[in-house]
């Protein structure tokens, strides 16, 4: 059974930095892209990042520069490093298995406020 468990948000000022984790299980993580996706209060969910099997990256235009998407698929993990943090930033962040019909993890909430 896929299970995708988010973790390290928080509460932050802007400029700071959070690095969000991704433990993923129940599948062969080697073989997958991985994804980020955010929500923020009363908009839809967003694409954020993602990372291939060949550890290529791509990332909307609007974080490129500042966030980071890694892999370490020794210890099945999928990371999101994010500096220089915005009020705009503020969303629930969901970690996301590009498979046929796609999993998504519980979301972790990150705020960006004075």
């Amino acid at each position: 059974q896929v299970q995708l468990v988010e973790s390290g948000g928080g509460l932050v000022q802007p400029g700071g930095s959070l690095r969000l984790s991704c433990a993923a299980s129940g599948f062969n993580f080697d073989i997958y892209p991985m994804r980020w996706y955010r929500q923020a209060p009363g908009q839809g969910r967003e694409w954020v990042a993602r990372i291939g099997v060949g550890l290529d990256t791509d990332y909307v235009r609007s974080v490129r520069g500042r966030f980071t998407i890694s892999r370490d698929n020794a210890n099945d993990t999928v990371t999101l490093q994010m500096n220089s943090l915005k009020s705009e930033d503020t969303a629930v962040y969901y970690c996301y298995l590009e498979s046929g019909s796609g999993h998504w993890g519980q979301g972790t909430q990150v705020t960006v406020s004075p």
